[in-house]
């Protein structure tokens, strides 16, 4: 039989193996589709012609078919191994393939195979995020891979290489090959990770780890791509926290040392959105991560990426998380981190203020301000929510005592250096503040307070201990807005 009808026929019973259900697979299934991997392996070495085109008709078929088999296998079955130890046979053909090319189908072959790898990388990572010996064996012999595609670990965890092999590959109307790549981005970061956690798999790729890690620390651009790229662990729900709590320490890594400072001038706009996309996942780490220690180092890693951000965009960026967050720790958390920078920003200009008038013009500072009307909103989201009336309690207690906080932060200051950046300052704020935002957060806590005085109930006692800080904030609020009031036109 001739090559490539042996490849259709191959090709033909992987697909019947992807169509049939996880309840209707039979039990030798995934022994099937390791010899079926196996054939097509040495069908390729046979190809004569049109090389690239067969094997990406094929690649996309081989991918669906080992993630659909290997995500029904536990991570410690020898079977899933196999599988994989069968999928690097095939990556393996397709190089012995590429190395007999040359020009432009070499290049697109390679840029296939890189891809394929980075996949595979992808769903190896999923099924195992500890240093089990066996799959990092699995993960090095990939990452050798690496060097013959032109991959690097720079190109790797700045997306760049990325959308360059995408570019080769993928063409416009390609809905087979773009479908069957759901984690090539996943896999990107995933092998740099793989690459800081374990010395011989960064061998395997050749790479520097350190001088890697000593680029992103030292140029901001690279270092943003970076961490928008890390997202893609981060944010993922069936990612493993071991591998999450590796890529918080690689963040922590590169965000070390005088590098990691923000340069205002520098264009952040177009970095963003996945600035922003990463730092949700962050707070989402922070929130449900397992152990202590890996809450500890993510609101770490979160303080050191805001940091890196320019601070016209910063605001903007908490802004956002806060809006965007559903837990009230987390908002209370944030609200802290807006109250610090406020602080910060309120010190250095008072530094400024003191040299100001030996400074040229040219040299005072125009760094943009967070001391702006955009911090009475955040205060206005907690204390009269987006759906109407006052916060409900307990379960938003940390949110709102930490808006009070603010609140009143920005009215001591403020006063204290007769300034109204924020507006805070002016009548018809204060008017809206007492009588939209207080009163009525006093009517309910006062409500909830009495209701549950001389309730023993462990669930009244926890309420009115959480309530006790926040009714004391809260009165202190309304005491300083009533005093402005007596003194404002």
């Amino acid at each position: 039989m001739h090559f490539h009808l042996i490849c259709l026929k191959l090709l033909q019973n992987l697909q019947a193996c992807q169509a049939l259900g996880s309840r209707d697979r039979p039990a030798y299934a995934s022994g099937y589709v390791a010899s079926l991997l196996s054939g097509l392996s040495k069908v390729f070495l046979s190809i004569q012609r049109r090389h690239y085109e067969q094997v990406k008709v094929a690649i996309p078929v081989i991918l669906n078919v080992l993630q659909a088999t290997t995500s029904e296998l536990d991570d410690e079955d020898n079977e899933c191994i196999n599988l994989f130890s069968r999928a690097l046979g095939i990556a393996d053909s397709v190089q012995t393939v590429c190395a007999k090319l040359e020009g432009i189908v070499k290049e697109k072959l390679c840029a296939l195979l890189a891809l394929y790898v980075l996949q595979i990388m992808a769903l190896l990572s999923l099924k195992e995020g500890g240093e089990n010996s066996s799959y990092l064996h699995l993960v090095s012999q990939l990452s050798m891979f690496f060097s013959y595609c032109g991959l690097s670990y720079l190109g790797l965890i700045t997306g760049s290489d990325i959308d360059m092999k995408m570019n080769i590959v993928v063409e416009e109307n390609d809905d087979d090959c773009r479908s069957c790549l759901p984690y090539i981005k996943h896999g990107a970061s995933l092998s740099v990770i793989w690459g800081h956690i374990d010395e011989d798999v960064s061998q395997a790729a050749r790479e520097n780890m350190s001088a890697v890690k000593a680029e992103l620390q030292n140029k901001q651009t690279n270092r943003w791509q970076a961490v928008g790229m890390l997202k893609h662990i981060l944010a993922s729900t069936t990612m493993p926290w071991e591998l999450k709590k590796h890529a918080i320490n690689f963040l922590l890594c590169i965000t070390t040392g005088s590098g990691t400072q923000s340069d205002e001038r520098t264009d952040c706009s177009i970095y963003l959105p996945s600035l922003c996309a990463t730092l949700q996942a962050i707070t989402m780490v922070i929130i449900y991560a397992p152990n202590t220690e890996l809450r500890k180092n993510a609101f770490e890693a979160l303080k050191r990426v805001l940091a890196d951000i320019p601070s016209t965009e910063r605001f903007d960026i908490l802004k956002t998380l806060v809006t965007n967050s559903d837990s009230s720790s987390m908002i209370a958390i944030l609200l802290d981190l807006v109250r610090g920078e406020l602080h910060m920003e309120n010190r250095q200009k008072t530094l400024l203020r003191k040299d100001e008038d030996l400074q040229p013009e040219s040299q005072r500072s125009s760094v943009a301000s967070l001391w702006t009307a955009g911090v009475l909103e955040l205060v206005e989201f907690v204390l009269r929510p987006p759906e109407g009336g006052p916060p409900r309690f307990p379960e938003n207690g940390d949110a709102v005592l930490a808006a009070l906080n603010l609140y009143r932060f920005i009215l001591i200051t403020e006063s204290a250096g007769k300034t109204n950046f924020t507006g805070a300052l002016s009548r018809n704020n204060l008017q809206q503040a007492y009588s939209q935002w207080f009163l009525p957060l006093r009517s309910v806590v006062t409500g909830i307070l009495a209701e549950n005085k001389n309730d023993h109930d462990q669930f009244a006692i926890n309420t009115v201990c959480a309530l006790n800080p926040v009714e004391l904030v809260l009165y202190r609020c309304i005491e300083l807005v009533e005093e402005k009031l007596k003194h404002s036109r």
